[in-house]
């Protein structure tokens, strides 16, 4: 019994060294433990639970580090993922910076003399890009002395809003997917005939494919 006495002392001791993060103990805490030590020798019992839930709670800890762990290598898996889809965000925002600006440059161009290939006037065939047909909107009074953004009124009201004029019908068709492309999804090629608008199968006879097709 003196032998287990000692023994069970011995494991409080070791305990209380865990306990204390292996700290210098002073001689009061000594006293202290020294006490406690006593009382367990006495109850080995509850010496025995408190082990079993040290370990418990050792366990528990492990868990806890296991998880965070886990935690920390599928934050870093996101933060890689949202750095990717930045780069992705950063190239398209070039993209689109670029395909406005050759936008521009052919709003531009379509300004230019007779013999670069593209008309001035609305004599002979012109072709333009309608973006919309809106009702109760009138941009009518941003048309006048801009050759490259015009419309007409339909007799239900109906405003139909064109942009650029393009002696070459392909030209006009890239014209239409760059705006495709910066979100205009209606955008399509309507003909003109010295200043009227005509069908598109009167002026490009004998061009077939999807894309003539599109707009009639």
């Amino acid at each position: 019994m003196k032998r287990y006495g000692q023994l069970l002392l011995c494991t409080l001791l070791a305990l209380g060294t865990i306990s204390t993060s292996y700290a210098q103990l002073s001689k009061q805490e000594k006293k202290e433990w020294k006490k406690k030590a006593k009382a367990y020798v006495k109850a080995p019992e509850t010496l025995k639970n408190l082990i079993d839930e040290n370990q418990s709670l050792n366990g528990q800890v492990s868990n806890m580090q296991a998880d965070n762990s886990n935690l920390q290598s599928r934050l870093s898996d996101k933060d890689a993922k949202i750095a990717e889809m930045e780069d992705d965000m950063t190239k398209l925002r070039s993209d689109l910076g670029s395909a406005k600006k050759e936008v521009r440059e052919m709003m531009a161009a379509a300004t230019a003399d007779p013999s670069s290939g593209r008309s001035t006037s609305m004599k002979g065939v012109v072709f333009k890009v309608q973006i919309g047909a809106f009702k109760n909107k009138d941009l009518s009074k941003y048309f006048e002395n801009n050759e490259n953004f015009s419309g007409e009124t339909d007799e239900d009201g109906t405003q139909k809003v064109t942009l650029g004029q393009f002696a070459d019908y392909w030209e006009a068709d890239t014209f239409k997917k760059y705006l495709r492309e910066m979100g205009v999804k209606d955008a399509w090629i309507v003909p003109y005939r010295d200043g009227t608008r005509v069908e598109i199968k009167d002026v490009l006879e004998g061009v077939v494919g999807e894309d003539t097709a599109e707009e009639e």
